[in-house]
């Protein structure tokens, strides 16, 4: 029995040192796909390339606003994919006006980067400082952040002074997420990249949308409520009976998320 036990222990300590050191591997999924805006049927959209260090440049969609009322909707999106692939929601607020910054990060597209918590913090930052220089205001932002991408956009929006923030199957943190399967490892403890959502919300003083669904098994809806319920008002959340992590859009939430836009619009046209 003894002898049994100590191969068991000696199997966990590897298990936990070999997921330690290879955890970055299981959060960030590079993607060096270039996908251009012609090719998923935005062709009023520029591909562009935004510097965020001195080696290396990511890859991003822009479309300027029509108008100087119009939002400016920067989007974060998840660990895994292309921009392309979120092409449909983005699609209408184009269409109308809008305008929208979609970009990746560092270790995706070719940039040459890594993926860390800093180093996205960092990729955000330069794609709001790109926005900025073209003349529009902090308060004329609207910040989407989608499944890990959320982490960076709750970050970002307590940061800065945003017309709204835009949460899409969230959660309160990496930390949490990562020990509700991995307890066995210590996942709560051992992790570096936390985006601690659940610490930051409180410091947002946008207007907030948040929705999930309740099959989402990425991510929990728990997570997402968790946050919710930490965030301050004004705040608004939608959760969809049957909607995993991906497939929101066909349950509805292309039409709130337009819709909070559009009021964003109408509370900057009020001045």
């Amino acid at each position: 029995m003894t002898q049994i036990l100590i191969y068991a222990g000696v199997a966990w300590i590897a298990v936990i040192v070999t997921m330690y050191l290879g955890q970055r591997s299981m959060i960030y999924f590079p993607d060096q796909t270039e996908p251009h805006p012609h090719d998923h049927g935005l062709p009023r959209m520029e591909s562009i390339r935004i510097a965020v260090d001195d080696s290396v440049e990511i890859l991003a969609w822009w479309h300027a606003p029509a108008g100087e009322a119009q939002p400016v909707v920067v989007y974060f999106h998840g660990n895994a994919g292309h921009i392309g692939e979120r092409d449909y929601k983005i699609r209408e607020m184009v269409e109308i006006g809008y305008g929208v910054l979609l970009a990746t990060y560092r270790y995706n597209a070719g940039a040459g980067g890594k993926g860390s918590e800093q180093a996205l913090l960092d990729d955000a930052r330069r794609a709001i400082e790109f926005v900025k220089s073209h003349g529009i205001a902090e308060n004329r932002i609207v910040l989407y952040g989608e499944s890990l991408g959320s982490g960076v956009a709750v970050a970002m929006a307590a940061e800065h002074d945003v017309a709204g923030l835009i949460l899409e199957t969230p959660y309160s943190s990496i930390a949490e997420v990562a020990h509700s399967r991995y307890w066995f490892a210590l996942a709560k403890w051992l992790i570096h990249d936390r985006y601690d959502s659940l610490a930051r919300i409180g410091k947002v003083r946008a207007p907030i949308l948040l929705f999930h669904g309740d099959a989402d098994t990425t991510i929990p809806m728990r997570f997402g409520e968790r946050l919710y319920d930490a965030a301050p008002e004004p705040k608004e959340a939608h959760y969809y009976p049957g909607g995993r992590h991906t497939d929101l859009y066909d349950h509805g939430a292309g039409e709130v998320v337009m819709n909070f836009l559009d009021r964003c619009a109408a509370r900057m046209r009020a001045g």
